[in-house]
C-alpha cells in the first residue's frame, strides 16, 4: 500500500509539474512578445504595475515565472524597484487562479483536454492551433496529475505518522507554516504545493485550520524562487527579490496574529462547513466524492489563498515607497559595483522564459558593445600618447569581451534548444551574429594596441601628413562605432541603413586614398619602410572595424 501511495504521488506530481510547464510555455507562445512589451512599457504608476502583474500571472499561471521575469527586467534596467514591487503584488493575486480552478473540480475534463490538445499539437499545421494544443495538453496533464495524486494521498490519512503530523498542524499553526514553506522550497512551485494541500484536505486528511497554515507557508516558500533568481544579479534585482520575500513574510505574520479572525472571515464568505465529512453513500454520490471526503474544504482553502493575497496587496500597495526604502536598506549598494567587469544581465534562472532570456541577451550584447567602444577609445588615447596603464586596460577588456562572447553564445544555444517560435529562433541567430562581430571588433582593437606597442618600443615616428590621415580616419571610425552602439541600444532610427552605408563607404574611401598616398610618400623617399608597415596595418584595422560595424547595422535593421 505504501509503495502504491508513493508511486501515485511521485507520478501525479510529475504530471502536475510537467503539465504546468507545458501550459505556461504554450500561453507564453500565444502571447508572444506582447507580455514582454507590456512589462517593459510600465509607467511608474503602481496601480498599472499591479494590474499588469495580476494579468500576466493569470495568463502564464505561475507567480514564480512572473517574479523571475521581474527580477530579470530590473537586472536589465528595464524596470525600477517601485514598478517591480507593484508587479510582484499583482503576481501574488494572479497565482491564486490555479487554486480556484482546482476548487471548481475541472479535473473531470482533464482527459478530454489531453486528447484534444494532442490532436491540435500534432495534427494541425497552423502554429496558433499548435500552441492552443500545448495549452490544453498542459491543462489536462496538470489536473490529471492532481487526480492521480489524490488517489495516492488517500492512503496517507490512515498512516499514524501522517495522522499525528496533521493533528499537530491543526493546533500548531507556526509548524504548519514552516512545513508549507519547506515543501514549496523543495518543489519550487507554490501551485503544486497548494494543489497537494487542497487534495489532502479534500480527502479528509487535513482540517481547515491545518490546511490554512500550510497555505500560508506556501506563500513564503514561493519567494525562494525569486531569491535564487537574484543570485549573481545587480543590486536592484536583489532588492526586487527581497521585496517579494518581505511582502509575503509580513503578510503571513499579521495573518498568524489574527488567525482565528481570518479563518472565520473565510468561512463566513464561503458556503458549507469546511470540516464536514461525508458519511453516507448517497451523500457521497451527491458531491461526486468518496466516503470520508470533505466536499467544501477545497473551496475554503482556495478562497483563503485568494483573500490572503488580496489583503496583502491592499495593505502594501499604498506603502510601495516605504517598502522600496526597506529593501534598499536590506541590500545596500556596493562601492565597487561598477568597478569590475562581469556578466551583468544573463541569468540561467530565466532560460524557461525565452522572451526574457532574449531581453537579457540583448542587454548583455549592448553592454558588450559599449565595452568594445571604450576599448577603442582607450586604444586611440594610447595612440595619441602612449601609456602602459592604458595598454593593460585594453588587454583586460579584450579578455572580458572574449568571455562575454562565450557566455552569451552558450546562453543563446540553451535558448535555441527550448521549445521556441521561429521568430525567437531568428532573433537568437541575429544576436549570435552581432556578438561574433563585436568580438572581432575587440580583436582589431587588440591588433592596433600591439602595433602601438611596437611603435613605442621601436621609437617609430609618423610624418605630419600620416598623423593627420590617422586622426581623420580615426574620427570617422569612432563616429561609425558610436552610431552602431546607439542603434543596438535604441533600434534603427530614421534613415539608419542609408547613414550606415555612408559611414562604411567613407571609411573604405579614406583607407584606399591614404594607402595610395603612403605609396607615393615611399616612392618619394618621404617615409621609411618600417613606419610604413605600422601605418598600413593601422589603416587596415580601421577599415575592418568599419566592416564589422556595418555587419552589425545590417542585423539591427533586419537585413541579415
Amino acid at each position: 500500500m505504501i509503495q502504491g501511495m508513493v508511486f501515485a504521488f511521485i507520478g501525479g506530481l510529475g504530471l502536475f509539474l510537467y503539465g504546468m510547464r507545458i501550459m505556461s510555455e504554450g500561453l507564453q507562445k500565444v502571447a508572444g512578445n506582447r507580455l514582454r512589451q507590456v512589462l517593459e512599457k510600465l509607467t511608474t504608476n503602481r496601480i498599472a504595475a499591479f494590474l499588469v502583474g495580476t494579468t500576466v500571472t493569470a495568463i502564464v499561471q505561475s507567480s514564480s515565472a512572473t517574479t523571475v521575469m521581474v527580477v530579470g527586467f530590473v537586472n536589465a534596467g528595464l524596470m525600477n524597484l517601485m514598478q517591480a514591487i507593484g508587479v510582484i503584488l499583482g503576481a501574488n493575486i494572479g497565482t491564486t487562479i490555479t487554486a480556484q480552478m482546482i476548487a471548481f473540480k475541472v479535473h473531470h475534463y482533464a482527459l478530454p483536454a489531453i486528447g484534444i490538445g494532442v490532436a491540435f499539437k500534432f495534427f494541425s499545421r497552423n502554429r496558433r492551433w499548435q500552441y492552443l494544443g500545448e495549452i490544453l495538453l498542459g491543462f489536462g496533464m496538470l489536473f490529471y496529475g492532481l487526480d492521480v495524486m489524490k488517489d495516492g494521498l488517500a492512503c496517507v490519512k490512515t498512516q499514524p505518522f501522517f495522522q499525528e503530523a496533521f493533528v499537530t498542524f491543526s493546533h500548531n499553526h507556526i509548524l504548519a507554516v514552516l512545513a508549507g514553506a519547506l515543501l514549496t522550497i523543495v518543489l519550487q512551485s507554490s501551485s503544486a504545493t497548494v494543489g497537494i494541500t487542497m487534495t489532502l484536505a479534500a480527502s479528509g486528511a487535513l482540517t481547515f485550520e491545518g490546511g490554512l497554515g500550510l497555505i500560508l507557508g506556501e506563500n513564503i516558500g514561493t519567494t525562494i524562487t525569486a531569491l535564487l533568481a537574484s543570485i549573481g544579479t545587480n543590486v536592484s534585482a536583489k532588492r526586487a527579490a527581497r521585496a517579494h520575500m518581505v511582502i509575503n513574510v509580513l503578510g503571513v505574520v499579521y495573518v498568524l496574529l489574527l488567525f482565528p479572525v481570518f479563518a472565520k472571515l473565510v468561512d463566513n464568505f464561503t458556503p458549507g462547513d469546511p470540516d464536514l465529512v461525508l458519511t453516507g453513500a448517497q451523500q457521497a454520490a451527491e458531491y461526486s466524492m468518496a466516503l470520508g471526503d470533505k466536499p467544501f474544504i477545497a473551496r475554503h482553502l482556495a478562497n483563503a489563498h485568494t483573500f490572503f493575497n488580496i489583503f496583502n496587496c491592499f495593505l502594501f500597495l499604498p506603502l510601495v515607497g516605504i517598502l522600496a526604502k526597506v529593501c534598499i536598506w536590506m541590500v545596500p549598494a556596493s562601492d565597487d559595483e561598477e568597478s569590475t567587469y562581469h556578466l551583468r544581465y544573463l541569468d540561467n534562472q530565466v532560460l524557461d522564459t525565452p522572451q526574457l532570456a532574449l531581453v537579457q541577451a540583448r542587454q548583455e550584447t549592448t553592454w558588450m558593445a559599449n565595452l568594445c567602444l571604450r576599448m577603442f577609445d582607450q586604444t586611440m588615447e594610447c595612440l595619441d600618447g602612449y601609456s602602459q596603464k592604458l595598454v593593460d586596460k585594453v588587454y583586460r577588456k579584450e579578455n572580458t569581451i572574449d568571455m562575454l562572447q562565450k557566455e552569451i553564445t552558450d546562453f543563446l544555444v540553451h535558448v535555441s534548444q527550448l521549445s521556441i517560435t521561429p521568430e525567437i529562433s531568428r532573433e537568437v541567430n541575429s544576436i549570435m551574429y552581432m556578438v561574433n562581430n563585436l568580438e572581432r571588433l575587440g580583436d582589431h582593437c587588440e591588433n592596433m594596441i600591439r602595433l602601438i606597442e611596437r611603435k613605442h618600443e621601436d621609437k617609430i615616428e609618423f610624418s605630419d601628413e600620416a598623423l593627420v590621415e590617422i586622426a581623420t580616419i580615426k574620427e570617422k571610425t569612432r563616429e561609425f562605432f558610436q552610431f552602431t552602439v546607439t542603434g543596438l541600444a535604441d533600434g534603427p532610427q530614421g534613415k539608419f541603413m542609408v547613414l550606415a552605408k555612408g559611414f562604411e563607404g567613407s571609411i573604405n574611401s579614406l583607407e584606399d586614398r591614404y594607402r595610395d598616398r603612403h605609396i607615393v610618400r615611399l616612392s618619394q623617399n618621404l617615409c621609411s619602410v618600417v613606419p610604413g608597415f605600422v601605418f598600413i596595418d593601422l589603416l587596415t584595422n580601421f577599415e575592418k572595424i568599419g566592416d564589422h560595424c556595418f555587419n552589425i547595422c545590417e542585423t539591427i535593421a533586419g537585413e541579415k
